[in-house]
């Protein structure tokens, strides 16, 4: 049973106060005397930038899990359950067997690895040969060695080949792909090449994902958001497109670029095939660089939803032929079904772009010489399996399989779960990793956060995790309409975890409300 005293009850405000303070105080901490770069006079939009998927509550997350560790202080649980990031190995999913095995054999030297006697005994004949052609791609220097800038090419006709196939048919110029360090790297890179001055403007779903609005703060630029609507699975409305940057470019800001986020994220909607077409030809009419993040394309769960590009949409709708859009497209290995977030590997396909700008973002690649080669290896063998026949490919198919099924069976469970907490709605999570509930807060602690000067979502999010353990993304982080309130949290944790948290975000809320009554 969560504890309900008025003891309790402070314990929760003086954590709260604690954590807000710990963030002013990173803020706001007096120079040391004689140093020449302070807080004062360092870049500001560094300073400004906020970044909540690792934000305060992360911090009082770190701060609880340490003093677990080292018994210092009691808690009513024994761990922290980190919802709070699309991190899946961190949480327990186990990486896929093939990928490793081609990676271990393409990182060590030929005479102990591809090369030893006994290898055959050890990994499967097409991890052998792959690793082989791993290795021939790279120069034959080995994973040590910087690569091309944009990536080996035999990796980017691999990929050409994988967006070829997903797209039916539609060509891919291995030229204008880049491979980076995760999808991250690469949107930072086009939005430090799309934001000129301060004046120029980025539209942006609301919610959205933080990397956009942090990286927009930090190189200066103008947030132009546009709703997604909660009542329609976080749908599409052009209307509401239009009224977005109508609204932008009355002001004066020079809109230059928008963003997609399909599948969601925090939403875990996916667009239907005319929702894409709509807004690869907004884009077109009004002269948007559309920048598709398209991270989540392998994590669709509803059965009557597909995955379907912007590329394709683009092809589609007659736009490619008529070099009538400019598009940026993004995928990663953090996502999908492989979840290797810590290899940090990721591309971005160009489309449409003037030859000049391609070459200053070829040129911008150059500046930090490739992008880290085991990442780059993971991403091509992501696009590039086992195929039928070979001997890793039936266990393979099935790893990922298994791995599929019970991230469709989990999103099922936090969805139905939440929603039958009475104060919560939680729309369907279609595809990707994430559900982003709406909760009714009690006016008590709309109050109590603002004498904390604090926002509420906050204030929920440290009570759930003082109270339960269970660390999730205050909704505020996200953006989201005045007045509506609530939290993102991954079901990315096991089964049996995720049936558990749902019974404690019951509890906790049933306590909470009973607590600002």
């Amino acid at each position: 049973m969560l504890p309900t005293t008025r003891k309790r009850c402070s314990a929760y405000l003086g954590l709260l106060t604690a954590v807000s303070l710990l963030v002013q105080q990173h803020r706001h901490v007096e120079a040391l005397p004689g140093k020449a770069l302070t807080g004062s006079n360092m870049n500001q939009r560094l300073a400004g930038m906020e970044y909540a998927v690792r934000g305060t509550v992360v911090i009082a997350a770190d701060r609880i899990a340490h003093e677990l560790e080292e018994k210092t202080v009691e808690h009513p649980f024994d761990h922290i359950l980190f919802t709070n990031i699309g991190n899946p190995q961190s949480v327990g999913q186990k990486p896929l067997t093939w990928p490793r095995q081609v990676m271990a054999l393409a990182d060590l030297p030929d005479e102990v690895g591809v090369d030893h006697p006994l290898a055959s005994q050890m990994f499967p004949s097409d991890a052998i040969e792959r690793a082989r052609e791993i290795k021939k791609a790279l120069g034959g220097h080995g994973t040590g060695a910087y690569t091309h800038s944009q990536g080996p090419l035999g990796f980017r006709k691999d990929i050409a080949t994988f967006i070829e196939n997903r797209d039916g048919g539609v060509k891919s110029d291995p030229t204008s792909i880049f491979m980076s360090n995760g999808a991250s790297a690469a949107i930072q890179d086009v939005l430090t090449a799309l934001i000129a001055d301060e004046n120029c403007g980025v539209m942006i779903p609301i919610p959205q994902y933080p990397i956009y609005s942090a990286t927009i703060d930090l190189l200066g630029g103008q947030k132009v958001g546009y709703f997604l609507d909660e009542e329609k699975g976080w749908d599409m409305n052009l209307e509401e497109l239009g009224r977005a940057l109508n609204d932008a470019r009355s002001k004066g800001i020079k809109v230059n670029s928008f963003v997609l986020i399909n599948p969601g994220n925090p939403t875990g909607q996916v667009l239907s095939k005319k929702a894409v077409q709509d807004i690869v030809k907004f884009c077109s009419e009004n002269g948007l660089v559309l920048l598709a993040d398209e991270v989540y394309q392998e994590n669709v769960y509803d059965e009557n939803a597909e995955f379907y590009s912007c590329k394709r949409a683009a092809a589609e709708t007659g736009l490619l032929d008529k070099d009538a859009i400019e598009l940026v497209s993004f995928h990663s290995t953090s996502k999908g079904l492989y979840g290797e977030c810590g290899r940090r590997g990721g591309y971005m396909e160009v489309v449409g772009f003037d030859p000049e700008v391609e070459a200053h973002l070829y040129k911008k690649a150059s500046a930090a010489l490739c992008s880290g080669v085991p990442g780059m290896v993971m991403a091509d063998l992501m696009v590039k399996g086992p195929k039928p026949g070979d001997a890793s490919y039936e266990s393979h198919e099935a790893e990922k399989k298994a791995i599929y099924d019970s991230l469709k069976r989990r999103a099922k469970i936090v969805e139905v779960g939440l929603n039958s907490i009475p104060g919560f709605s939680c729309q369907p999570a279609q595809g990707a990793m994430y559900v982003f509930p709406k909760v009714t807060m009690p006016e008590g602690a709309i109050k109590a956060a603002a004498e904390q000067n604090v926002p509420v979502d906050t204030m929920y999010a440290v009570s759930l995790l003082e109270s339960t353990g269970i660390c999730v993304v205050p909704a505020c982080g996200f953006e989201q309409e005045e007045g509506r309130h609530g939290f993102r949290t991954t079901f990315l944790p096991s089964e049996t975890e995720m049936e558990n948290a749902v019974k404690l975000f019951r509890t906790h809320h049933e306590e909470f409300c009973s607590r600002y009554a």
